[in-house]
């Protein structure tokens, strides 16, 4: 069996979830203090592929902003994917998801990355354009609903990222 290990970068807005999405696929975690990520943490943890390989992603879970910074740029380097992650309760953080991946792309050759709709256990406070995730879905985006309170569909999103690297290995 083979044990494959890539960087994935978590990015996103400020407070829309990446710690605690690492938090959740890492450790079966949650908190609900919220502590703003200073810089870069980073974690790891396997991730069993259908072809019967492993794969050990790297989890650089970065500070959250709307664009990123230089620094943050340099985080990015020498990332085989990333998660980019929006909060479902505020729509504006679609839009900082859709320039930051603008972004990454340039720095990165469009690597294979995942949308992790995340706080889908707010479903009352759900505020993100249904027509806009469809045409984002349609332009190759692949996209999960996803908790990292409940835990509902974040496995689903670091598999789903996991396989996609697995296919350009």
């Amino acid at each position: 069996m083979t044990v494959l290990t890539r960087k994935i970068c978590m990015i996103g807005d400020f407070a829309v979830g990446k710690t605690s999405l690492v938090s959740r696929f890492v450790r079966s975690t949650f908190s609900s203090e919220y502590h703003t990520t200073i810089g870069v943490k980073v974690d790891s943890k396997l991730v069993h592929l259908s072809s019967g390989d492993d794969l050990k992603l790297i989890l650089w879970d970065i500070a959250g902003n709307d664009a990123l910074s230089t620094v943050e740029q340099t985080y990015l380097q020498g990332a085989a994917g990333f998660l980019l992650v929006a909060d479902s309760t505020r729509r504006e953080t679609l839009d900082s998801a859709i320039r930051l991946k603008q972004q990454a792309d340039k720095l990165l050759s469009e690597k294979p990355f995942v949308l992790v709709l995340n706080k889908v256990d707010l479903d009352t406070r759900y505020d993100l354009p249904t027509e806009r995730l469809a045409q984002l879905e349609s332009g190759g985006w692949s996209q999960v609903r996803g908790s990292a309170l409940s835990g509902e569909g974040v496995e689903q999103a670091f598999s789903k990222l996991g396989e996609k690297l697995a296919v350009i290995l």
